[in-house]
């Protein structure tokens, strides 16, 4: 792992061949401990998977200049349009002039042709893209786990599954990459404040996602999980059967 900024913490650490966890932790003034992480793909078309939040942007600039020249993006990814998932969206297109949006097409419809800078390159479900040595896949989840837009990327060079808010894990004190259960944190995360919308679909969908195998759990919040990805998926589906009641006082 190396630090790209000392001030804010923010580092990088490779998860999976040419791909690197970028990652911020913030403490919030209820002392809630949180991380921020985007994934860069270094290829010969690099993809930057989540932007973070607008006002992260300068953090995540330098973290990703420090493995390549930023302006030679091409790609600028996410699951759903939220501020941490593509906050600095147009920021990241003044730098790169060659980048697009690349997004499913509900979000390109809905929302990315409008709001960002350039015209978004958006994937059908299950339609892939190559960028070199990786070929990422794009798999439609709406309202899994939020958002009507939402999907998720699966790079099936390495086995790695950008998934997102499924498995968001509290804290800051975690490893970059971990073989350990992050569903039961994860699911302690969720008590207090549930973020999934409980599509009915969602046993479905979690289960075709299940089916392509990953080995690699890339959330966006949290450590990434190295292991039988499938057999935590469909775990979270059998906890997504059973929703909670979010605890009100944290969500307000």
């Amino acid at each position: 792992m190396t630090i790209t900024n000392q001030e804010s913490g923010t580092n990088v650490h490779e998860i999976a061949d040419g791909i690197y966890r970028i990652n911020t932790p913030v403490v919030f003034e209820n002392g809630l401990g949180f991380t921020f992480n985007q994934y860069l793909i270094v290829d010969d078309d690099p993809l930057l998977y989540h932007t973070g939040p607008r006002k992260m942007f300068p953090l995540v600039h330098e973290a990703v200049a420090s493995l390549m020249p930023v302006e030679q993006l091409r790609y600028i990814s996410f699951s759903h349009v939220e501020a941490d998932e593509c906050g600095s969206l147009n920021e990241w297109l003044a730098v790169a002039p060659d980048a697009v949006p690349l997004c499913g097409m509900v979000a390109g419809l809905v929302s990315v042709d409008d709001l960002a800078d350039r015209p978004p390159r958006t994937l059908a479900d299950g339609e892939t893209l190559s960028l070199g040595k990786h070929q990422v896949c794009w798999f439609d989840t709406p309202h899994l786990p939020h958002g009507w837009e939402a999907g998720q990327l699966f790079d099936e060079y390495t086995g790695t599954l950008f998934c997102g808010d499924l498995f968001t894990q509290g804290g800051v004190d975690l490893p970059p990459v971990t073989d350990k259960d992050i569903l039961r944190p994860s699911e302690e995360f969720r008590q207090r404040m549930d973020y999934f919308s409980h599509t009915t679909n969602a046993g479905d969908m979690l289960e075709r996602l299940a089916n392509i195998k990953p080995t690699t759990l890339a959330c966006m919040h949290g450590s990434v999980y190295s292991g039988d990805g499938a057999a935590l998926l469909r775990e979270l589906a059998v906890a997504l059967s059973n929703p909670v009641q979010p605890d009100l006082e944290v969500a307000n």
